[in-house]
């Protein structure tokens, strides 16, 4: 694999990490519909590939060429 394919699939994978927990925190804490828990989470995810693509991928590029 290329370095920007594995930088892409490391920060998808945080990022959908992310979601799931956001989804498990709001099942178990609270009482959310599953509209809000779904949004939400879609939120978390998008919100965390905006900040994780442009910072992981450089740094995976620079690992990878070590």
């Amino acid at each position: 694999m290329r370095p920007g394919q594995i930088g892409v699939t490391v920060s998808t994978s945080i990022a959908l990490a992310a979601a799931l927990g956001f989804v498990g925190v709001t099942s178990l804490a609270g009482d959310y519909a599953w509209v809000a828990r779904v949004g939400g989470a879609g939120w978390v995810f998008l919100l965390s590939m905006i900040i994780l693509l442009p910072t992981v991928a450089p740094w995976v590029k620079r690992r990878v060429q070590k």
